[in-house]
């Protein structure tokens, strides 16, 4: 909406991203702030309350009561001021905002199942949630491919050329990397705020990497990939940033409300999304290095179960073994912001070593 009253009323200072993705930042931050209290008023009297894993650390039982589905309401609130702010007409924005719709509502479809099932329901069965989300990637990253003119070339950091191109196999690459952000911010979402931070830092520095990749002087001074028009995105990151703020008002320890898969799925989808747009799919392992932490802390497990017989984590994800350690849970999600913090500065330091 503002960039066409820049061209109606010719505002120019509507014409700058920057501008527009300040505006969806705070629209986002407020809308969030508003309607969340709202929302866990009435997911309290629809008991739509976050099951507990029977198997959980003792310290999860009592949060039983805790609402749940806290991400549809901010990835609405994302949506909204994204439509107020961005240009409408931008294929990268449009495509972007299919991918959160699309896992948010596969997110939204587990959660209702594990509320309206029977205790510790684990909603979809895996399988059918797997399918679902390879399905929903393959739409996007069809899009990708049939619909911009992203280049199918594979960076890695600190070099400066493509490594390779892909070609029509970019497609199944860029579905790997949706779906594995996908489960690995839903696998790190298992404490009070553990998993909102690191994904404010994630997307602030793929942000950074969006605005520089879609500018064209800035693309040249930097060595990156340039990418026109995929700048615009950017808005769409500034305004996931303010709701999540606003969601983490709520959700920082002890939690008010979670955010349950409809938020996880929502956030690790575009998560993935901006890193094959950016040209990041790599550097996204540093920059959501938590996340894989997470993840690789659940493979190991399983495989070593399956194989030895024996755990190597006395609880996996990985926050759930230091819980059992006897950690309290805000040391647990506070050192790992501070890992996360850090893991986005070395990724944000690759920008100008090439």
């Amino acid at each position: 909406m503002l960039y066409f009253i820049y061209h109606l009323f010719h505002i120019n200072l509507f014409h700058y991203i920057t501008l527009r993705a300040g505006v969806a930042f705070f629209v986002s931050f407020v809308l969030t702030l508003y309607l969340m209290p709202k929302f866990i008023k009435w997911a309290l009297s629809k008991k739509m309350n976050q099951p507990i894993f029977e198997l959980a650390p003792g310290t999860h039982q009592k949060k039983g009561g805790t609402p749940t589905m806290g991400g549809i309401v901010f990835t609405l609130s994302t949506i909204i001021s994204t439509l107020f702010s961005a240009k409408l007409n931008n294929v990268y924005v449009l495509i972007g905002l299919l991918t959160i719709l699309l896992f948010s509502a596969i997110g939204a479809k587990d959660d209702i199942s594990k509320i309206v099932g029977s205790t510790n329901s684990a909603g979809l069965k895996p399988k059918i949630k797997l399918i679902f989300q390879f399905l929903f990637s393959f739409i996007v990253a069809f899009c990708l491919y049939k619909f911009t003119r992203l280049d199918h070339n594979l960076f890695i950091p600190f070099y400066k050329f493509p490594l390779l191109n892909l070609g029509v196999f970019a497609i199944f690459f860029w579905m790997l990397v949706i779906v594995s952000a996908s489960n690995a911010v839903n696998l790190t979402d298992g404490l009070d705020g553990l998993a909102t931070v690191p994904s404010i830092f994630a997307f602030l520095s793929l942000g950074v990497f969006v605005y520089i990749t879609g500018n064209a002087i800035l693309s040249t001074h930097f060595l990156l990939p340039k990418v026109s028009e995929v700048g615009e995105v950017s808005i769409i990151v500034a305004a996931f940033i303010g709701s999540l703020i606003g969601f983490l008002w709520y959700n920082c320890h002890p939690a008010e409300v979670f955010m349950g898969d409809s938020g996880s799925l929502s956030i690790g989808a575009f998560m993935g999304y901006m890193a094959i747009i950016s040209k990041n799919e790599v550097l996204l392992i540093v920059i959501g290095f938590i996340f894989v932490l997470e993840t690789i802390s659940v493979i190991l497990q399983v495989g070593s179960f399956k194989t030895r017989k024996k755990r190597i984590f006395k609880m996996a994800p990985l926050h759930h073994h230091f819980e059992i350690q006897g950690w309290a849970e805000s040391k647990i999600i506070v050192r790992f912001w501070i890992i996360a913090m850090i893991a986005n500065i070395i990724a944000l330091i690759t920008i100008k070593i090439r």
